[in-house]
């Protein structure tokens, strides 16, 4: 599942296409997308792991789940979810989500939740931290409404990098480790986008499927941890539980 950072990216490889005129609509997603054909696009956006198609009257989102991709000014042997034609150019859409918003975006989305949002509030995500006591640090991380744009990737580097086991309790936690938390995983994002761009992301994993801890130099567990069930990787000598 494309992480925020990757959300970006996307947002600045299209924005050559703000202000064109769609020309022409194919796909097999189950929306008007007719509804697109002669109107322009007046920006992209992000939030989160949602990537966001303005145009003057509404907004196609894309979610790409688990398994969505894109293609830009090249076509795939298989039918994508949503192709967009231009006089020049074309971005297609595959195993993803697609859905039309017509009302305003500022009342559909919490800006200040995407991490790596200007308009992110650690002081509004720290009040959320604390409406979830019970919460283990594995799935607050993942919590869109909460830490939006953070993924697994993310939550297993931030959780290594505070020192903090995915199963700890939110409620547990010292407000030092919260603090650390709010830090890292702004941080944390803006180096994976960083990385991503320069394509040497994967060699800068030091917890997330890795089999040794790089601190320790002992095998790390691996764990479908929390309520969200996702991959965790972690040390037991130098990663806390809070409980």
């Amino acid at each position: 599942m494309p992480e925020g950072p990757s959300i970006v990216i996307l947002k600045e490889l299209v924005e050559s296409f703000t202000g064109k005129k769609v020309l022409e609509v194919s796909g097999n997603a189950p929306v008007d997308l007719d509804r697109l054909v002669g109107q322009k696009i007046t920006g992209f956006k992000s939030w989160g792991k949602h990537f966001l198609i303005c145009f003057k009257k509404f907004t196609v989102r894309v979610h790409f789940m688990l398994f969505g991709s894109y293609s830009i000014n090249e076509r795939r042997d298989k039918v994508p979810r949503m192709r967009l034609t231009f006089a020049k150019g074309e971005l297609s859409f595959y195993a993803c989500l697609v859905k039309i918003i017509d009302e305003p975006l500022d009342e559909v989305y919490d800006w200040s939740a995407d991490v790596m949002s200007e308009q992110w509030d650690r002081r509004a995500a720290r009040a959320k931290l604390k409406q979830v006591p019970d919460m283990m640090a594995c799935d607050a991380l993942l919590d869109q409404h909460i830490f939006s744009g953070s993924g697994n990737i993310i939550k297993n580097e931030v959780l290594f990098r505070i020192r903090v086991q995915p199963e700890s309790r939110i409620g547990a936690l010292p407000p030092k480790k919260i603090t650390e938390m709010l830090t890292e995983v702004v941080k944390y994002s803006f180096d994976f986008l960083h990385w991503k761009k320069q394509n040497t992301l994967k060699k800068h994993w030091l917890a997330h499927t890795k089999k040794i801890c790089p601190r320790c130099n002992i095998p790390f567990e691996k764990k479908y941890a929390g309520k969200t069930k996702r991959r965790s990787f972690f040390c037991h000598n130098c990663q806390e539980l809070y409980t």
